[in-house]
């Protein structure tokens, strides 16, 4: 066992000065190289070098005037084309109120009450295994079912909106004129009018406002969200997106006996989050991130990923959202599809040759290796991963190799508000800001 020990640790070190090798070539080359030109420099005669220049700039204006001529050029094009920086300057996540909180059996109790006892059986069991915490918040325990789901739904739906947008607003001291770009996003409830008008009309936005609602979409709608958001602010300037993320499952409660269908009614619970974005320069010093990338795999053309969440009705026409057990499967290849398409943007270089190297191995000289995963951990310094599930944070951390330091936010989210759908990622993020994990400066996340 120490042999083995050992031998981990010097691999370990092998690797690390790997890294710092690939990384710093060019510093490695460059120094040499300034080293001798100073030392030829150091040689000449200070005159003999404005002789020189002098010479130079007699026998050649025109180049001279053409090359400047050139420069600015280019340099106008660069600046006027090149995309606009965009700034979070500030989030804020909805916190429920506690008389909203519920414990797992009260939870349990209210289920058996509806459900068949073999369906509450194995809530009771999801339950157990979920990863949620003993108290989770759910809007309407008080009154389950509710007598007018829809209406309790709506109002369950402006409750965290309004407390999201009202910490978020006093926080951030921004005002309602400021607001040229809204997106909301929510899957299972879309009523009319849309959520995104309800907002336009509670807080009197402007009329040229560009105003978005994106339904059934699903969990990663959130960041879908901020990615529209961010297109739209390369083409209008100087102006302020409000993103809205949250889920709403008030009215969607799967009352049938379809395993799949029971699983939606165990992990998810109220929860929201707004997120404030700005292209104005004056926002830079308040803001507290400054978006680099946006990147989505869409797999919607694979049947089987595209059928791994879907809303349909049971034999006896009870309405549900089914989770398949491809779920994971299919997240695991979504995931590797990203990782090829975000590793150029992100990963070292010394990351990015071996993992070309391992697939030119396997896909040109046919080699049974393993594929190489990336070390993310050289890229990113923090990981905000959607709290979907203790089976969904296990298979990330497994695939990414990651530590428990690192999935501490995402499972302490789970824990303490469930699922809360595309507005998780948030909850995590600020559990990280304030456990003081993320400080002024240069910070990378996923």
């Amino acid at each position: 066992m120490r042999k083995n020990k050992l031998i981990f640790i010097r691999l370990k070190y092998v690797k690390l000065s790997y890294y710092y090798l690939i990384s710093y070539a060019a510093y490695l080359l460059i120094v040499p190289l300034l080293f001798i030109a100073a030392a030829n420099l150091s040689t000449s005669h200070v005159q003999d070098v404005l002789q020189m220049c002098k010479y130079h700039l007699r026998y050649n204006v025109l180049t001279v005037i053409s090359c400047a001529c050139l420069t600015a050029v280019l340099a106008t094009i660069y600046f006027t084309s090149r995309p606009r920086k965009v700034y979070l300057v500030d989030f804020s996540c909805y916190k429920p109120d506690p008389s909203l909180s519920c414990t797992r059996g009260a939870v349990v109790e209210k289920f058996s009450a509806i459900l068949s006892e073999e369906s509450a059986a194995i809530t009771k069991k999801v339950l157990e295994r979920s990863g949620l915490g003993d108290r989770t918040f759910v809007f309407s325990h008080k009154d389950f079912p509710p007598k007018r789901p829809f209406q309790c739904a709506r109002e369950e739906a402006e409750m965290v909106i309004c407390g999201a947008i009202d910490d978020l607003f006093a926080k951030s001291r921004v005002k309602s004129r400021d607001i040229g770009i809204l997106v909301v996003n929510i899957s299972a409830f879309n009523p009319t009018p849309s959520l995104s008008s309800m907002i336009v009309n509670r807080y009197k936005l402007r009329e040229d406002v560009v105003s978005c609602n994106l339904g059934g979409m699903g969990c990663s709608a959130g960041l879908i969200a901020i990615d529209l958001a961010k297109r739209l602010l390369q083409v209008q300037p100087k102006t302020c997106a409000l993103i809205l993320s949250l889920e709403c499952m008030t009215s969607n409660f799967y009352a049938g006996k379809d395993r799949t269908k029971l699983l939606p009614n165990c992990l998810f619970r109220m929860g929201g989050a707004a997120i404030l974005l700005s292209n104005r320069f004056s926002d830079r010093r308040r803001s507290k991130y400054e978006l680099i990338h946006t990147l989505r795999t869409h797999k919607g053309a694979d049947d089987r990923a595209y059928k791994c969440v879907f809303q349909e009705e049971d034999e006896v026409g009870n309405l549900g959202v089914s989770l398949s057990k491809d779920l994971i499967a299919a997240a695991g290849q979504t995931l590797k599809e990203n990782i090829k398409a975000l590793g150029p943007f992100v990963l070292p270089v010394s990351e990015q040759f071996l993992f070309l190297a391992t697939m030119l191995a396997r896909k040109v000289f046919s080699m049974t290796i393993k594929s190489y995963v990336p070390d993310f951990k050289l890229a990113f310094e923090h990981f905000c991963i959607h709290s979907g599930g203790r089976g969904v944070l296990d298979e990330l951390e497994k695939n990414l190799q990651l530590t428990q330091w690192h999935m501490e936010p995402s499972r302490m989210t789970l824990y303490r508000f469930g699922n809360t759908s595309s507005s998780s990622i948030w909850y995590s993020l600020a559990y990280a800001e304030a456990k003081g994990r993320i400080r002024k400066g240069i910070v990378s996340g996923k």
